[in-house]
């Protein structure tokens, strides 16, 4: 029988309150993904570094990195020498916690193929793979995160192919916006729901957002890094208006060449006037806030981008971000910040969430006329 394995990678705790409730929220939706990977017969090791090895249960197989000290691809190469798997899953902690048993299957299936290739959530920046033969990755230079995999794999001449977005493929626990969206629309697993419980301190404007989803008279923005497929699927969700400027997509992956165009116009006109100029523009904004405040492509550190995100300028360092956290947080529309999973399996969550205790028929789109499928 082939042999197949699946390595969750967990990354380091911060040192403030706001990442140890993100590595906490990834931690148990990690141990979540491994309990329903382990219903399925499908053994799992967890990757993390020595000093957060031991806040996992421990019947969990863990192999431990050195703190300070990862690159993704070698130690991904270094457990396929090790373990010598057939097939191989691959997820970041804060990744498929809404996949179901169908999923799972599926991704088990293509990994065992016997055919090398992979298949990813996002190609352009993975998040969770399934790779078929894994031995052939032993020849190739992978990039130190995983968000590149597709790109690296591609570029060697393996076949890859991509999941459907929805939002079990797309989801990703990235700030603590994704925590408060999860806890919206009452997904995930046994812990992580236990920790969303545990989430007293309520969001200051998403429940504005969920509200001026369901109006057909409210124009809602977005930007950011937002696919235009994801676009087109939320459209069919939601009853209001919608309006976006995409940017920053593959800033992780792939970098950017150019210089940003709303990046360029915000530092050109401040924080204030470029939010004062959002607001006016529409009735509401989710704004993926990284390609948009990144200083030649480089982000402040994680606390003060999750501090942004829960509005609160009194903890961030960089004044930028400041700035801008406390111009977004004075804005007459609601504005809700965070990374890429906003405009991304966040938005699919949101895009269900707002229709709880609201009448579906308020939708604004109507069904597809197709001739050959209307009564006769």
């Amino acid at each position: 029988m082939k042999s197949l394995l699946a390595i969750i990678f967990h990354g380091p705790s911060g040192e403030s309150a706001v990442e140890q409730l993100m590595s906490s929220a990834r931690r148990s939706a990690a141990e979540d993904l491994i309990a329903s990977l382990t219903d399925r017969g499908i053994p799992a090791l967890l990757v993390t570094p020595e000093s957060e090895a031991g806040r996992f249960h421990p019947s969990i197989d863990v192999s431990t990195t050195p703190d300070g000290s990862f690159h993704f691809g070698q130690s991904l190469q270094g457990l396929i020498r090790a373990r010598s798997p057939q097939g191989l899953l691959v997820f970041g902690s804060g990744s498929g916690a809404l996949l179901g048993p169908t999923d799972l299957e599926a991704l088990a299936q293509f990994a065992l193929k016997g055919q090398p290739g992979a298949v990813f959530n996002n190609f352009y920046s993975s998040d969770l793979a399934a790779i078929a033969e894994p031995e052939a990755l032993l020849t190739i230079e992978l990039p130190p995160s995983d968000n590149a995999l597709g790109f690296a794999l591609a570029d060697a001449g393996l076949p890859c192919r991509t999941m459907r977005r929805n939002a079990e493929t797309q989801f990703d626990i990235d700030t603590p916006t994704d925590l408060h969206v999860l806890k919206a629309s009452e997904r995930g697993g046994a812990k992580l729901q236990a920790l969303l419980r545990d989430l007293e301190f309520p969001h200051p404007t998403l429940p504005a957002i969920l509200q001026k989803m369901t109006e057909r008279a409210a124009l809602l923005m977005f930007i950011g890094r937002l696919s235009p497929r994801t676009w087109a699927d939320i459209e069919g969700q939601i009853a209001c208006r919608t309006h976006g400027l995409i940017e920053g997509r593959g800033m992780r992956s792939s970098g950017i060449a150019h210089s940003p165009l709303l990046s360029t116009l915000l530092r050109e006109e401040g924080p204030g006037r470029f939010v004062r100029r959002l607001a006016s523009s529409c009735d509401a904004a989710i704004v993926d806030s990284r390609p948009l405040l990144a200083e030649n492509g480089l982000l402040p550190c994680p606390a003060d981008r999750f501090s942004s995100d829960v509005f609160a300028p009194d903890s961030i360092q960089d004044p930028l971000w400041r700035e801008f956290t406390e111009a977004a947080a004075e804005a007459p529309v609601p504005i809700l910040l965070g990374g890429h999973s906003v405009l991304s399996g966040g938005l699919y969550l949101m895009g269900e969430a707002c229709w709880k205790d609201r009448s579906l028929e308020r939708r604004l789109h109507p069904d597809l006329f197709e001739p050959d499928k209307e009564p006769s």
